[in-house]
């Protein structure tokens, strides 16, 4: 266990309820300054409410944690002054331009005029919004709203962190420039914690994760730890059609069990460790007359951790989604 000088965000216990909704259920988290940490997990998993509360916007119920070596409960004004919170929505004004918010937030946040222009001025260039600077929130786009919600929230560099699903909705380019954003601040020293119910998303970005389900934190390590901890090799197939994947998941399930469909429209993945049932697998669908565009055996993907330690996949909903702040 990290000393507490080297840690970003020490829980022991977190628990919170909604009514007859158990949230939060026990959550222990250690979170080193400097890292992209990720807490995984369905809608409804507890996600939402852990960050919540450890950025002071909900008392806990139980348990306890220190932010940056603040308790949360006790000094939760020194916590707020040292971190930032993005959102799953955006928290900008649509009715502003995109450089009349961030001078706004710098101005609110006791910058003097010519120096919140000159920050709107470098956040700007810095997220690629140079030429939308100028028109109406109301007006970007998703991937647009998302990067100016970070940037709003870095007006003054925090020590930590918080992103909520940072790329919920977004298309595949928005999503890699979000990811480039949050490597870019980690790289400046920034602590992040990141909760995504995307799995390749942690993968990319965390050097840890911690994964809950139902409120509890359930398993814990690096990615690879994670995948080693399955015990499970994996055969992981891209087709040259999508529009035939259904035809190949019944294909595949002919000699795999548990074929999953990944986030790519194009891709297959099954737990394997025999190199020949993956050689037949491939030959089968060759015979089918459906094309491969390529295919590996190797460790299981994160998709497939969470199924194996859920029993259901990181997409599904749990049951706890409609209660609310249970997310």
């Amino acid at each position: 266990m990290p000393s507490q000088t080297t840690l970003a965000i020490e829980a022991t216990g977190l628990a919170k309820s909604f009514g007859e909704t158990r949230a939060v259920d026990g959550v222990d988290l250690a979170v080193r300054r400097g890292a992209v940490y990720g807490v995984l997990g369905p809608n409804g998993a507890g996600k939402t409410t852990t960050i919540r509360m450890l950025a002071t916007l909900l008392r806990p119920d139980g348990g306890s944690a220190r932010v940056l070596g603040h308790d949360i409960v006790e000094d939760a004004d020194a916590v707020r002054e040292a971190i930032s919170l993005t959102g799953q929505l955006a928290s900008v004004d649509e009715d502003l331009t995109g450089r009349e918010n961030l001078i706004l937030i710098g101005r609110l946040l006791g910058l003097r005029r010519p120096a919140a222009k000159a920050r709107a001025d470098e956040l700007i260039g810095a997220f690629g919004l140079d030429e939308a600077s100028g028109r109406l929130v109301k007006h970007y786009s998703g991937g647009m709203r998302r990067r100016l919600d970070i940037a709003a929230s870095i007006v003054v560099t925090p020590e930590l962190m918080f992103l909520d699903e940072p790329t919920t909705g977004l298309d595949p380019r928005s999503r890699n420039q979000v990811w480039d954003i949050v490597r870019t601040l980690a790289a400046g020293g920034t602590t992040i914690l990141l909760c995504t119910q995307y799995l390749d998303e942690a993968d990319q970005l965390a050097e840890g994760i911690a994964v809950i389900d139902h409120g509890r934190v359930i398993a814990e390590g690096t990615p690879g730890q994670l995948k080693a901890s399955v015990g499970l090799g994996a055969l992981h197939v891209r087709l040259l059609d999508p529009a035939r994947r259904p035809e190949a998941q019944a294909v595949l399930e002919r000699g795999l069990e548990a074929v999953h469909l990944e986030p790519d429209p194009a891709a297959l993945s099954a737990p394997c460790s025999d190199a020949g049932r993956a050689a037949e697998a491939i030959a089968e669908l060759t015979r089918a007359g459906i094309g491969v565009a390529d295919f590996a055996l190797g460790q299981p993907s994160l998709d497939e951790v969470f199924l194996a330690l859920t029993g259901h996949p990181a997409e599904q909903a749990s049951a706890d989604d409609t209660a609310g702040g249970a997310s």
